[in-house]
């Protein structure tokens, strides 16, 4: 298998309008305020494990905790997670790639979220694009698939721009909020990603 460079400075994936890299610690303050902020618009859309949010930013502790895992999820290619940044350096979301299959399946799950205040102003489809085009180039998966619930339709939005196919409805799929939910299941493969990039 090809090697891929998965260090730090070789992530920094730049745009037309944002810069996407790995958070450091020196993020902590600009990720809380952003969070913080938009807690409540956030909470009904994320992932819970007994109605226990999986994202805490309650200290810094966590917060280092986090971008610790992430570095090893990049050493180990189990997981990728870039915070999105405009060219002026204002934090404002997260795109993050895990449950990595090698093997036959070269398939990873995106998941991404952006700050209330830029909502609908295209940042997040063009830092979903810049993460497709390094997932399906540079870390060579030939798949990329994403489950957003169905009343979710600002992120639907997101990958019906992109041109992710949608396969179908899993049932109970994922915890939101304390609460087994339906998600709506698309996908995008290398050929297609090809397709819509020509």
């Amino acid at each position: 298998m090809e090697q891929v460079d998965s260090s730090s400075a070789a992530m920094f994936l730049t745009g037309n309008r944002v810069i996407l890299r790995p958070l450091s610690d020196n993020d902590y303050e600009s990720y809380k305020q952003v969070r913080t902020r938009c807690h409540d618009w956030l909470r009904k859309w994320e992932p819970t494990v007994d109605g226990i949010p999986m994202d805490s930013i309650s200290t810094r502790e966590h917060f280092t905790q986090r971008v610790s895992a992430f570095e090893r999820g990049r050493h180990f290619d189990t997981s990728y997670g870039f915070g999105i940044f405009l060219h002026d350096g204002t934090f404002i979301g997260e795109v993050t790639v895990g449950t990595i299959v090698r093997g036959p399946f070269q398939s990873a799950l995106l998941g991404y979220w952006i700050d209330e205040k830029c909502a609908g102003q295209g940042f997040a489809p063009e830092s979903v694009a810049l993460v497709v085009n390094y997932g399906l180039g540079a870390l060579g998966f030939r798949r990329i698939e994403v489950a957003i619930v169905p009343r979710n339709k600002s992120s639907i939005r997101v990958v019906e721009k992109l041109g992710f196919a949608f396969e179908g409805v899993s049932k109970e799929y994922i915890e939101v909020n304390g609460v087994r939910e339906d998600h709506n299941r698309y996908a995008m493969t290398i050929d297609l990603w090809d397709q819509q990039t020509k």
